[in-house]
């Protein structure tokens, strides 16, 4: 079962999650620092990131286990406000550049290619009181920090990735509120932080494109996330539709415009606009492009990153009342399957990644793919020898070749999350995404590999599977 020769083997981590050194040398606070540092049972038993791995100090330690897996890329983010205290260039903290230097050429001296992040949800504290991303003016900021990251990295850094997650970022920071700000801004903040976040994407890819890419040779994306979706009842013309709905609302409403056209879905706008209308808005709740942002928008990247998980089924549920968010405008209801194994909300459903490797191809020209993400978790206290997680990966790894030699799918990366356990978001320290277990309760957080980093290391090694499916 071997892949394509070159096939991209990586692990992935993030700035929050994993660096600590909340107010180490220099850097500002973020929105998650604010967030966590509130209490409230937002987050699992009030644990912060604070300290997390501590990446910031034990870098090296990192490197071994990436030397460790073998890997060919390892993907990371960049602090915004480790790099940029207040957000603006007016004021650049040094350290903060010394400390990604140091992992870029460490990464390349190791023959790692370094993957870099600009943004993954911990948006500068000093931004989110200016309005964040339901701030048209976020736009201009952003685009400024991504050409100062540009400048300051990218002679030596060839792959990015402008916002992690757009789609999950805007509605569960922006609508629902469960993630920082933690402000819920129902049915209307979700539209307009993801209008800002796509023309931010689009902005900072034009600056790579005019201004850096004939010298540096880079490629310049934005990672999306999906769970495949499936009707609930294969048969019903309603569930069809309703999954159609939840695949143009959840993935296209970010692909279609940067990759196809410069605009949402009609399917979107329309439904959005008439349950608006329902509930007496004079107008729409989805913001609108121009026609000049339109042409600025389309074919603003150089390959589709997309962070897969897990599958859902969908049933319509039509939205009699009018209430408002996200899945109400949509008009759906989404479950599992109960025969499907799972930790928290990931079922291992390993054949719907094909699925949604065969959509994008379908969809989107036949792009270059890399998963930026995908992984199992296990719940505290976790068991080195994670039997069930291996058995995920390697699942997904049969899929993974079956898109790529049956349904010729332009697969050539795949990245596992996470290098290390650590800082899971709302979930705290409870779920375990690592490849290595990290001891949170141990100041040195020493990394001790799971079994299944080391059958990943033996996939890698070997280029794929031993053996045929």
């Amino acid at each position: 079962m071997a892949f394509p020769v070159g096939f991209g083997w990586g692990a992935a981590t993030a700035a929050y999650q994993v660096e600590g050194g909340w107010d180490a040398d220099g850097r500002g606070p973020c929105v998650w620092d604010t967030f966590t540092h509130q209490g409230g049972e937002r987050v699992f038993e009030n644990q912060t990131g604070d300290v997390a791995c501590g990446s910031y100090t034990l870098w090296e330690e990192d490197l071994k286990c990436i030397k460790q897996l073998g890997l060919t890329h390892y993907r990371f983010s960049l602090s915004w406000s480790r790099l940029l205290p207040d957000g603006t260039t007016g004021f650049i903290n040094q350290k903060g550049i010394d400390y990604y230097n140091k992992i870029i050429d460490d990464l390349l001296r190791n023959g790692v290619t370094p993957i870099v992040a600009l943004y993954h949800f911990d948006l500068p504290q000093a931004l989110e009181d200016q309005g964040g991303w339901l701030s048209e003016a976020i736009v201009e900021a952003f685009d400024k920090y991504a050409q100062f990251c540009f400048k300051t990295f990218g002679d030596r850094v060839k792959q990015w990735l402008t916002i992690n997650e757009p789609n999950t970022l805007s509605i569960l920071a922006y609508d629902m509120g469960m993630f920082a700000p933690g402000v819920p801004h129902i049915g209307i903040g979700g539209y307009q932080a993801a209008h800002n976040l796509i023309k931010a994407h689009a902005r900072s890819w034009h600056s790579y494109d005019s201004l850096f890419r004939k010298d540096q040779k880079g490629f310049v994306s934005l990672s999306l996330f999906f769970c495949w979706l499936e009707p609930a009842d294969p048969n019903s013309m309603l569930d069809q539709e309703a999954t159609r709905r939840a695949i143009n609302f959840q993935l296209d409403f970010f692909a279609k415009p940067i990759f196809i056209d410069g605009d949402y879905p009609e399917l979107v706008k329309s439904q959005i606009a008439s349950m608006s209308k329902k509930q007496g808005y004079p107008s729409s709740r989805l913001p609108e492009f121009t026609e000049e942002e339109k042409k600025m928008i389309k074919g603003t990247a150089d390959f589709f990153a997309v962070q897969y998980y897990t599958t859902r089924l969908v049933r319509h549920q039509e939205n009699k009342k009018g209430e408002l968010g996200f899945l109400q405008d949509v008009e759906i209801e989404l479950f599992s399957n109960p025969s499907w194994e799972n930790v928290g909300w990931i079922y291992v459903v390993p054949w719907g990644i094909r699925k949604l490797l065969k959509y994008i191809k379908d969809t989107y020209n036949n792009p270059v793919i890399y998963i930026t993400e995908n992984g199992f978790p296990q719940c505290d206290p976790p068991s080195l020898d994670d039997t069930q997680r291996w058995e995920y990966f390697r699942q997904t790894f049969q899929e993974l070749f079956k898109a790529i030699h049956v349904d010729e799918v332009n697969l050539q990366m795949y990245c596992a999350w996470s290098l290390l356990d650590n800082f899971e978001w709302n979930n705290g320290y409870s779920r375990r995404f690592g490849l290595f277990h990290v001891d949170f309760e141990d100041p040195a957080r020493p990394r001790v590999p799971y079994r299944s980093a080391k059958e990943y290391a033996k996939v890698i090694r070997n280029n794929g599977l031993e053996g045929s499916l």
